[in-house]
């Protein structure tokens, strides 16, 4: 029987860093929750947060994102932005690139198809 998977904080989560070349400004640490994969490999959920920061980003995957603490800018290439705070939900698709700010201590819940 295939059960349902709960996507939570619970547990002690994986601690991560921004790799280097990426890391624009602030904080590099991270921490992933990381609570489902597919049998595919390529449909991925969990919680992800970060200290404030800026990092060039680039995506090669669709990523679902709700904001549960916090705030983010997003830079598109072109130079558009969008600010999502604490509630907000929004879609980053495949081929975005640019700059994701952390504008505070922030934590979302991502769930990403490769």
């Amino acid at each position: 029987m295939t059960k349902v998977i709960s996507i939570n904080t619970n547990g002690t989560p994986e601690a991560g860093e921004i790799a280097q070349d990426k890391l624009l400004s602030g904080e590099s640490a991270t921490k992933l929750w990381h609570a489902f994969s597919n049998g595919t490999d390529q449909f991925h959920v969990g919680h992800w947060s970060s200290g404030p920061c800026e990092l060039s980003v680039n995506y090669t995957e669709d990523e679902l994102c709700v904001i549960v603490a916090g705030s983010v800018t997003l830079t598109g290439a072109d130079g558009t932005q969008t600010t999502h705070a604490k509630g907000d939900a929004f879609v980053i698709p495949s081929g975005f690139s640019g700059v994701w700010k952390s504008n505070e201590n922030v934590t979302k819940i991502y769930a990403s198809f490769e």
